[in-house]
């Protein structure tokens, strides 16, 4: 009998991942460059710098950390806005400048574990979903040696100031990509804090928690993510994860 073969729509029968990580306290630690960094550039262009000593960064977009702060020490948020484009100007000098005194490194199983989602190939996707503005992004990575232009996709605070917003923009900067189209548990999220836990939330993605920042286990436990792991040097487990 003559066999009959249909034609599949690209991505059908095959695992689809738009695997997404988080920067600071997930794939690296940059030593308190950018810190430093932001410290240095609200005194050169706001002469202040509200209560930066006490405020966390973990997890928020550079432009809610600028905004915060000043809005902290009573500036409104029209002046603010107004010369965030000085702001960003300073704030990527000093961060480089800063970036080049830290100790940055990639955090326990960061280059393995990348390099096993870029093995897989296919409709598995490598991206980036973080709060730091692009250019910032793109100075941590390279510094840390994990490579920018390896992640095919990214979503970053100068996409968005509000992180929720940020796995839509990299769930549709990926379809235009690679021309398939993500959505739920397909889209996986790794981070380091709650926020990051959170922001896919309304998107049903797949969260993955790691803590290698300054959340603990029962800390990030009690935000409900899919899987939560120590770190990342288990790479067959963060990939069961990743792809179950």
């Amino acid at each position: 009998a003559e066999s009959r073969r249909r034609s599949l729509p690209r991505g059908c029968g095959r695992m689809k991942r738009l695997v997404l990580f988080d920067i600071d306290g997930t794939l690296l630690t940059a030593g308190g460059a950018g810190r430093r960094a932001v410290t240095d550039a609200l005194t050169a262009v706001f002469g202040q710098t509200g209560p930066v000593g006490s405020y966390s960064f973990a997890g928020r977009t550079d432009p809610q950390i600028v905004t915060e702060l000043l809005a902290s020490a009573g500036m409104a948020k029209a002046d603010v806005e107004a010369r965030l484009p000085e702001f960003w100007d300073a704030y990527l000098a000093n961060l480089q400048r800063e970036i080049g005194r830290a100790d940055v490194h990639p955090l326990p199983g960061v280059p393995a574990l990348l390099d096993r989602i870029e093995a897989e190939g296919g409709d598995v996707v490598l991206g980036l979903l973080t709060g730091n503005v692009q250019a910032g992004a793109r100075i941590k990575v390279q510094a840390a040696g994990i490579g920018f232009d390896r992640f095919l996709v990214g979503a970053f605070g100068s996409d968005h100031a509000d992180r929720p917003e940020l796995p839509a923009v990299a769930a549709e900067r990926a379809k235009k990509r690679t021309g398939v189209e993500f959505a739920g548990k397909e889209i996986v999220i790794i981070g380091d804090t709650p926020f990051d836990i959170a922001c896919g939330e309304h998107l049903g993605v797949r969260t993955i928690a790691v803590a290698t920042g300054v959340h603990s286990l029962d800390d990030l436990a009690a935000c409900g993510p899919d899987y939560l792991f120590d770190d990342l040097s288990d790479t067959a487990a963060v990939w069961g994860a990743i792809a179950g």
